[in-house]
């Protein structure tokens, strides 16, 4: 929460900017947009590093420690101060003597062949110790291919070393010196980041108020994937408060900050949660009405968490919108006007999103600052957590020994043929190869389309900026633009940094124009060894992971549907840990079986099984997750004393348990078990008198009929794998 400090920090200085017309906007779009504050960081430290050795006449020194600060910026880690200090250290260690390596072995070409593959392995396996030590070790072997690509216009042994360690440095000390003025800058940007998905996923899901059937499909597919945003977006902010909190003796300060964490779980819940098939509600025309006015309010909520994600980045206060007030009493009037008992569906769905209201409305009360809730930890030691590493099933080991293996044969196609800045084979398949085929697939493309395009523009700027200054600036704006598109589109990024690197070269060596073509083929030939190494070695094809996906998925769907049982028995407590936790692996696990099916498409067409199965089972599934947190998300209501809801409830356990045991040990189901079973909680929606009590056998029937959907299509699932 950026305001005041600003001012205070200029105080510091003599100057005063608050009364400026120019100063409140200025400070407001430097800090609202995050891609933005990193673009202006890098291209800042890279200007001051750069610009002084260029009017010196030493560009090779200038672009060395430009390519040392971009390096440093790109393994930039999420961290406490004190946390990024220690990432600093060794972000320095480990630079400097990946360059040194590489420049006292470039004569040597089988030692550092060797060098590159095994280093290679070992820093992609410390990696995976931590986010603090992933960023280092990429940073660790980008800067050691840029250093096999500078090393010809190195003068002297020690000087890229010496420089690109000193570049990273001054990036970090930089960044440093801007989280020290603004502490909890991380944990608001990670915030933000959170609302904005949220926002996005809103604003997709109002979409459903009304629809039809046909549009119903592609709308769900699109949730399922944004849903993906919404729970990374949750992992980031949990690793970043758990970050504070070990840095920290005291965790009232972290007291704000847990509780907008908390409020954005309760608002992706409801947001997430699904009351009833909403194109069979738009087919009434006399819920037309209803239906256009909860899409507004949908809308509306999704500009109110984009209002807080802005307030979080620029300190400005959150005012809640009055419109939405309006909205939902509207709602609620227009639902008592038709009948709250005919119209039980839409009662549960207006109530849900009148609850996400009053949580944004009363985000500030003071009696909600004295709750500290707890957080997962991963509580390995370092140790336990290499050694969890080292077993040839562990996707990262895999990942390791295919970019190795990739760095392998394409530093040897460089030297054997001989071929001018072959080090850019190395550094394509650098960002080519990934962990699965999917993914290499996708940034292979991305690569490509985005280097071509770069070449052209580059080659066309430089001929049209000749000079130095000219070509320098050329260079600190493509710099600026690749950091700003960096998380946006990576197509597009891969454009600017192609035209960052071919004019950097360009004033060192005067090549920039003649290393158009080399450049070109070098992308062609990184990015066609990191799509081999991964369709041959070891390919992970989705559809061989399909059973053990789906049944981790349905394991951990039913452990959310205990987990709110268990709320709805014992009440809400104060720390509800065990139900957060339930709730988040659930949607883990849904998020793995969307991008496997996601995934599925980009394979090649033989290994495209179950293609059709894959895309039924994870939309039943999500639909499943989504009649689980409508249950969850009024489990506020009142404790529930109907013994038979707890006995349907049992049986619907017992139904999701017989399609595990299908999935893992071909075990027989009962699909009578759940035709019955929803003929009676028909009966006892029929029934029930009491509004609540109706209202939980609505939604418990719900997840009973998306359950029957799943055994059935299971059943046929295993009947097609024989």
């Amino acid at each position: 929460m950026a305001k005041g400090k600003d001012y205070h920090f200029f105080s510091k200085l003599g100057i005063s900017v608050k009364n400026k017309a120019w100063y409140e906007p200025a400070r407001r779009a430097f800090w609202s947009d995050p891609n933005r504050l990193m673009a202006v960081k890098a291209i800042f430290a890279i200007a001051l590093l750069a610009v002084p050795f260029m009017l010196a006449g030493k560009p090779v020194f200038a672009v060395t420690l430009a390519l040392g600060a971009v390096a440093g910026a790109l393994s930039e880690t999420d961290d406490h101060p004190k946390g990024r200090i220690k990432s600093l250290a060794l972000k320095v260690f480990s630079f400097g003597v990946s360059s040194m390596a590489v420049q006292l072995l470039y004569n040597y070409p089988v030692l550092l062949g060797i060098g590159l593959a095994v280093s290679t392995i070992f820093f992609l396996i410390v990696g995976g110790l931590g986010e603090r030590y992933r960023g280092v070790t990429f940073g660790a072997i980008l800067v050691g291919i840029y250093a096999m690509i500078g090393v010809p216009n190195s003068p002297i042994w020690y000087l890229q070393p010496l420089l690109l360690s000193s570049g990273a440095l001054f990036y970090g000390l930089l960044s440093l010196g801007l989280l020290f003025l603004h502490p909890w800058r991380l944990l608001d940007e990670q915030l933000a980041r959170g609302f904005v998905t949220l926002s996005n996923y809103m604003n997709e899901k109002a979409r459903l108020f009304p629809s039809d059937k046909k549009i119903q499909g592609e709308i769900r597919n699109r949730l399922a994937l944004l849903n993906v945003q919404v729970v990374e977006a949750l992992d980031r902010c949990k690793e970043v408060l758990n970050s504070y909190s070990n840095a920290l003796k005291d965790d009232t300060p972290l007291i704000p900050y847990l509780r907008y964490f908390m409020l954005l779980q309760s608002l992706h819940e409801r947001a997430a949660s699904s009351h009833e098939r909403y194109d069979v509600l738009s087919e009434d025309p006399a819920n037309q009405q209803l239906m256009e006015g909860i899409g507004q309010l949908l809308k509306q909520l999704a500009e109110a968490t984009k209002k807080l994600s802005y307030s979080l980045l620029t300190g400005i206060p959150y005012r809640h919108p009055v419109s939405l007030a309006w909205t939902v009493n509207a709602l609620n009037d227009q639902l008592e006007k038709y009948g709250t008992e005919s119209n039980q569906q839409l009662s549960l769905l207006i109530t849900n999103l009148s609850r996400s209201n009053t949580s944004l409305q009363n985000l500030n009360d003071e009696h909600q600052r004295s709750l500290t809730p707890r957080l997962a930890k991963d509580d390995r030691s370092l140790l336990q957590r290499l050694t969890d590493q080292l077993h040839w099933d562990n996707p990262r080991l895999r990942h390791a020994i295919r970019l190795s293996l990739c760095f392998l044969i394409g530093f040897t196609i460089a030297r054997v043929f001989d071929l001018s800045k072959g080090e850019w084979i190395v550094l394509t398949s650098l960002f080519v190869c990934q962990p699965s085929y999917s993914q290499t697939r996708r940034k292979l493309e991305q690569r490509i389309l985005g280097t071509l395009t770069g070449v052209v523009a580059a080659v066309v700027l430089i001929s049209l900026l000749p000079t130095l200054a000219g070509q320098s600036l050329l260079m600190l704006f493509a710099a600026y633009q690749f950091f700003i598109w960096m998380k946006r589109n990576y197509s597009v990024s891969v454009i600017f940094i192609t035209i960052f690197v071919l004019s950097a070269f360009n004033l060192t060596a005067n090549q920039g124009v003649a290393l158009m073509l080399p450049r070109l083929a070098d992308t062609l030939i990184g990015s066609a060894l990191a799509l081999f190494t991964v369709r041959f070695l070891w390919p992970d094809w989705q559809y061989k992971r399909l059973p053990s996906l789906l049944s981790d998925t349905l394991l951990k769907n039913l452990g959310y549907f205990r987990a709110v049982l268990n709320e709805y028995e014992s009440g809400e407590t104060d720390d509800d840990f065990g139900y957060r936790l339930a709730r988040r692996e659930a949607h883990r696990a849904d998020n793995a079986l969307a991008l496997a099916w996601q995934d599925m498409q980009v394979e090649p067409k033989k290994q495209q099984q179950f293609m059709e199965k894959a895309f039924t089972l994870t939309y039943l599934n999500h639909a499943l997750l989504s009649y689980i947190s409508a249950l969850g998300a009024h489990r506020g209501q009142e404790r529930t004393s109907d013994s038979q809801l707890l006995i349907f409830s049992a049986e619907i356990t017992k139904a999701l348990q017989q399609a595990i045991q299908k999935l893992t040990q071909e075990k027989n189901q009962n699909p009578a078990l759940i035709k019955n079973m929803l003929k009676e909680i028909r009966l006892h929606i029929d029934q029930s008198e009491k509004t609540i009590e109706k209202q939980q056998f609505i939604l418990l029937y719900n997840i009973a009929e998306v359950s029957g959907q799943l055994l059935k299509q299971i059943e046929i699932f295993r009947l097609d794998e024989r």
